[in-house]
């Protein structure tokens, strides 16, 4: 039986309970954030919550919740949900108001929901055993403030099943000047002749937390060329490797793009040498 937090309490997720006039349940008006555990060990906790903090005051959720506390909620929900290999989801919503109306409310409080779920084990760097992905593309038909974490995720989700309903695990995104944004859930990575590019956060892309861990060790370790820039469709379809990147599958090879290989179609040794640097500095940030 899963625990849950909602507003102050720890209780049984069936007992869980919102008002249908919450403005996440009618507007999908919040931020939520995904913290990956394993055991008690949290991956990128203080990005996270400076992600969900920046979303917050972006749409103009007042919540005076600082680190600490949301520490300490993480910490609470692991262990009574039995630590373990977990993801810890966090939602804020602007609350619930006596009425339905686009404009934001004052005087009411926001709702504070988490849970767990449980994620596969923490990924291993080996390229006979890690699971590969296969992939389609399509236009990004999203709207255009993709760098705020929504709770109002239809548009991704639109796109999401456009890849599963054909037996693929996602949806490679482009903007009209057909340049890569992200994936439906993921950020995206090509690799040519060694060198690594993803493209460059702005208004267009969610900066994931694994993508800026990942940028930072790499770069500190010195010893695997990466870029942020536009790339381009034309750059995927040609690229030797293509990685996409999440908070619960870390770097993850991608080994089919629309029904074509990428490069020899199997797992590249680049890849191989970015998840073993990820996994052996993944708890220092």
């Amino acid at each position: 039986m899963s625990i849950v937090y909602l507003n102050g309490h720890y209780l049984p997720m069936e007992d869980a309970k919102i008002s249908p006039m919450d403005r996440g349940f009618l507007f999908g008006d919040g931020i939520y954030e995904v913290v990956p555990a394993y055991g008690v060990r949290m991956v990128g906790f203080r990005p996270h919550i400076e992600r969900m903090q920046n979303g917050l005051a972006a749409i103009g959720i007042a919540l005076d919740w600082n680190e600490q506390r949301w520490r300490e909620l993480c910490e609470q929900l692991i262990e009574r949900n039995g630590s373990g290999d977990l993801g810890i989801y966090l939602h804020v919503s602007r609350g619930a108001d006596n009425k339905r109306y686009h404009a934001y409310p004052e005087g009411i409080e926001p709702t504070v929901f988490g849970f767990t779920f449980e994620i596969p084990p923490s990924p291993v760097a080996d390229k006979s055993s890690t699971k590969t992905y296969t992939v389609t593309t399509t236009e990004d038909l999203r709207w255009k403030r993709c760098n705020i974490k929504s709770t109002a995720l239809l548009g991704n989700v639109i796109h999401f099943n456009q890849s599963y309903d054909g037996g693929n695990n996602e949806t490679i995104l482009y903007n009209a000047a057909g340049e890569l944004t992200e994936a439906s859930a993921c950020n995206v990575y090509v690799v040519k002749d060694g060198k690594i590019v993803t493209p460059e956060t702005d208004h267009q892309i969610l900066p994931g937390i694994t993508r800026l861990l990942l940028l930072k060790i790499l770069r500190a370790d010195g010893s695997l060329a990466i870029q942020e820039r536009p790339v381009t469709l034309a750059e995927l379809r040609d690229a030797d490797e293509v990685w996409i990147s999440s908070s619960t599958k870390e770097i993850a090879p991608v080994v089919r793009v629309d029904g074509e290989r990428v490069g020899d179609g199997t797992v590249g040794d680049t890849w191989l040498a970015a998840q073993s640097l990820f996994s052996a500095h993944k708890y220092e940030y």
